[in-house]
């Protein structure tokens, strides 16, 4: 070489060496920090895949947070549901003790009372102290709010229901089939008229949904006897009596107590000798005529037992098909799950009726990465109190409907073991029993299916996205290594390289002598 002024061999050592230094100052940082991509410029394609799949592993991170904590919630309210349903069933306990008048002295039944009292009291306590982080779970704060709520509605229960963020939801049924009860009609003109035989008896049997029972009359018993007597019987058969004129016939009507297919009307007579009249008609269980195409049939002609069953209402809600059970209707889809009862209006006639609209409320959980009505889900905790447990509508001894609740078995309540009706009492408190063991059942299938299982696919989803960022944005610690190795060598290379270019412009002053 003869020039000094510019080495050439120099320059190409010192831009290899500044190109494996900075190869090993990648290697060095990419070791130090684990991460493959520290900054746009390491991999700008992967950069913004990588903070992508950061994002969505946030947004799933947070929604196992959230199902979690859902979790935590409903076991919340379950602890608070299991004590009520203890003290519910010591009330069952006090009622039936109670019930055994003859066995009873009137201290006892005071004392009775005085621990049905401070049940009520319990378990109105309960369900205001039953909180978590400052929300009441049991008051009703987390039921759903309705409005424009139907005449053709007595009751109703919202379980789960999506709700668009600009409104609420218009909830319609249209009423297909009505809910009808099974009916027959004996006739046999204002009384039985048997053969003159003393012994001569007119025997049946009567089968309901509740139960089954025997009767029999002898010649001259008046309607009005045989409808009295076998409405003594009316709780354990299910059947109630009464003696409208059909047809201007006179006679009797047997009517299921409930609606629905359940609900069924069964007789068999057993002994009959000489009886006049048209015999058993069928009822069209929703008028108080007897059908026009019912076939009577001659008491003597009895030779199995005749049957009739009622019906359960039939149609749709909002479009979807509804579970009929008498004259409950019940839907259960992912945006709306609810039962309503219809009232008379509705479902004795076929026709479209609005029912209400659900405005707002239920408790609000998120189970997804997205805030979206997607991954929304709200749940209605009606409120477990004694007002608002075991509501019925009963009948006085004078005929007149009233309305009763659990704290209708309180002192001076309509219930109470003193003076009170206890039949209607033990109804009450059964149907008090099955609401609190059905918000138990529902709480928990929401824990099992929904919170349980949305927690084990997050997590699976969190498995594989962590894997595909990790893919993308990690160090491989193997490459990245003998990356690190083959720098070091060029370095060194690159410097011993550098050094010997440097001193070779040296070799011209051996030409000057």
């Amino acid at each position: 070489m003869s020039r000094i002024n510019t080495n050439i061999q120099s320059l190409i050592a010192q831009r290899s060496l500044s190109t494996n230094n900075a190869t090993l100052n990648t290697s060095l940082e990419r070791l130090s920090t684990g991460l493959r991509i520290n900054r746009g410029s390491d991999d700008p394609a992967g950069l913004i895949a990588s903070e992508s799949l950061r994002s969505e592993k946030a947004a799933i991170a947070a929604a196992i947070d959230n199902a979690e904590r859902a979790d935590q919630v409903v076991n919340v309210a379950e602890g608070g549901l299991q004590e009520i349903s203890t003290q519910l069933l010591e009330l069952q306990s006090l009622i039936g003790q109670s019930a055994n008048d003859a066995g009873l002295s009137s201290e006892e039944k005071e004392a009775n009372q005085q621990q049905i009292d401070s049940i009520l009291a319990t378990i109105d306590r309960i369900s205001s102290s039953t909180t978590f982080n400052g929300t009441k779970l049991l008051n009703g704060s987390l039921d759903f709010t309705v409005s424009n709520q139907s005449t053709s509605l007595s009751d109703f229960q919202i379980n789960n229901a999506s709700l668009p963020a600009n409104g609420g939801v218009e909830v319609d049924a249209a009423i297909t089939a009505s809910a009808q009860v099974a009916g027959l009609f004996l006739s046999f003109g204002d009384d039985l008229s048997l053969d003159d035989d003393a012994d001569s008896v007119f025997s049946f049997e009567l089968a309901g949904s509740l139960g089954s029972r025997s009767f029999s009359f002898t010649s001259g018993t008046t309607v009005d006897t045989i409808a009295t007597a076998i409405n003594t019987y009316s709780d354990v058969l299910g059947i109630s009596a009464s003696t409208d004129s059909a047809g201007g016939d006179d006679g009797v009507f047997l009517y299921s107590t409930e609606l629905g297919s359940d609900a069924f009307v069964s007789i068999d007579i057993t002994s009959v000798a000489g009886q006049g009249g048209d015999g058993v008609v069928l009822l069209c269980a929703t008028d108080a005529d007897v059908a026009s195409d019912s076939v009577a049939t001659a008491f003597s002609s009895v030779t199995n037992a005749i049957r009739d069953e009622g019906q359960d209402v039939a149609g749709s809600i909002n479009g979807v098909k509804f579970q009929g059970d008498g004259a409950k209707a019940s839907i259960a889809t992912d945006s709306l799950n609810l039962e309503v009862t219809l009232s008379s209006s509705a479902y004795e006639s076929v026709g479209t009726v609005s029912l209400f609209d659900i405005a707002g409320g239920g408790a609000k959980f998120n189970l997804g990465p997205n805030v979206d009505i997607t991954n929304e889900v709200r749940l209605g905790i009606g409120a477990v109190n004694a007002r608002s447990l075991g509501n019925q509508t009963l009948e006085d001894e004078d005929g007149d409907d009233y309305a009763a609740s659990l704290a209708s078995l309180g002192s001076g309540g309509n219930l109470n073991v003193i003076d009170g009706n206890l039949t209607d009492a033990q109804t009450v408190v059964n149907d008090a029993i099955s609401q609190v063991s059905s918000l138990r059942g529902r709480l928990g299938s929401f824990q099992s299916n929904v919170i349980g299982s949305t927690i084990n696919a997050l997590g699976v989803a969190y498995e594989n996205v962590s894997a595909a960022e990790s893919s993308i944005r990690d160090t491989d610690f193997a490459a990245e290594t003998a990356e690190l190795t083959r720098a070091q060598i060029l370095q060194a290379a690159a410097t011993n390289s550098l050094a010997i270019a440097n001193s070779q412009p040296s070799a011209v002053l051996s030409l000057l002598g």
